[in-house]
Parts: structure tokens; sequence; C-alpha cells
């Protein structure tokens, strides 16, 4: 499972280092996010991530994990509402489950307990290593996300797909040893594309079972 693409490369898990693939300004005292990261960020605006509010009633649910995220993340989520009960729940739902990663970055916890909330199976064993390789690389994420172009489909049985594009052009990977942040150029390497499968659990909550990304996808392209 990807997500973010930031892939990890190193020549040992003691000495990783993100190559960043997400990108957006000149090199400085920043870093960018890998190629290899797994798949998965909010409503069309650009919203702080500290604290980051529920993005739904239903986001605000208590039984649901409380997701702040420190105030050098935004995310814009251009996902408008469908009017569909069961799609915009999906929307919101994802929403969640893209923070949830983030935080476990942030917490630099490959067993976060906030996206294992909204990822099972092949999903979440993806996402801990996924997660893992930045603890590994003791790095974290930094800058702005954005996340367009939903196409939703939900059936009977309780069960829905998801496919959406993100643009990391302004997402960089933060080293947390030195708190340097690496830039690189905006390339087709910045806009990725996302394929998910879902499944509404017990609880009423859209939970991610599987997740397909691609970088460079021609169909994210500005």
């Amino acid at each position: 499972m990807k997500r973010r693409s930031l892939p990890i490369a190193a020549a040992s898990a003691a000495t990783a280092a993100l190559l960043l693939t997400a990108c957006g300004g000149s090199d400085g005292a920043s870093t960018s996010k890998d190629d290899d990261k797994v798949a998965e960020a909010d409503t069309g605006s650009k919203v702080s991530a500290s604290p980051t509010a529920p993005a739904s009633a239903a986001a605000a649910s208590a039984d649901r994990p409380k997701i702040e995220l420190p105030s050098d993340l935004t995310y814009t989520f251009e996902w408008p509402k469908t009017g569909d009960t069961d799609k915009d729940a999906v929307l919101s739902d994802s929403e969640q489950s893209i923070k949830a990663v983030d935080l476990a970055i942030v917490n630099q916890n490959a067993l976060d307990k906030a996206y294992l909330y909204y990822y099972e199976g092949e999903a979440a064993v993806g996402t801990e290593k996924f997660v893992q390789k930045y603890v590994d690389a003791k790095a974290s994420i930094t800058g702005a996300y954005r996340f367009y172009s939903p196409d939703i489909a939900v059936d009977a049985a309780g069960t829905a797909s998801l496919s959406y594009c993100e643009d990391q052009g302004k997402a960089y990977v933060k080293y947390l040893e030195t708190g340097t942040v690496k830039k690189t150029e905006v390339s087709a390497k910045s806009y990725v594309s996302y394929h998910t499968s879902l499944r509404r659990s017990s609880e009423d909550v859209w939970v991610i079972e599987k997740m397909v990304s691609q970088v460079g996808s021609a169909e994210c392209q500005p």
C-alpha cells in the first residue's frame, strides 16, 4: 500500500534518507516526500492542522480518534458534498484516515491507534511499513497537501471505492534531529493518484481495506 509517494532511499535503516518526490521551491533548510510512501490528508479550502477540526459531524463522533496535527501541516480537500449520505460519509472518513496516517508520522509511531481505526487488513499492514520508514529515518512531514478529483461508488453490500488525486508540490519531509527541510522543484512526481477499497464497519465507519497509488499519474497532472 502506498501513500504520498516519498520513497525512502537509504544505504541502511540507520542512515535512511527520504528522497523527495513531492516538491515545490528550491533547496534550503527543508525536505520533501518519498515515492514509496504508503497511500493516502480536507474540504476545498486550506485548513490549519493544529489542532485539526473534524470535517463533519460523523468525523466528530465520540468514538472516532481525535486528530490534532502541527500548525505547519495544512490540507485542502476539493471534495464537494455529493448530497448522497453514504458517499459523503466515505469522503469524510477518508479525510480523517489521511490525516490519521500523518499523525502517526508526526508521533513517530508505526502502530498509532488513530490510523488503525481507519485501516485494516492489507491496507493497515502497508501503512505500518510506510510509517516505519519515517520512524527509522527520524523524519516527519511539513507543508501543504491538496486532494482533488474524487470518484466514489457505494454498493448495497456495504462496500465502496474511492479514487482521488493528491498534489504534493508544497509538501516536504522534515528531519527531526536537524530540523532540516529539503525542498525540490515541482515535477510530474508531485502528483499522485489513489484508488481505495472501503468497507462499512459495525460502528458505521468506512474503513480502508486496500489502497493502490501511482506517482506521476497522468490523470492527476494539472
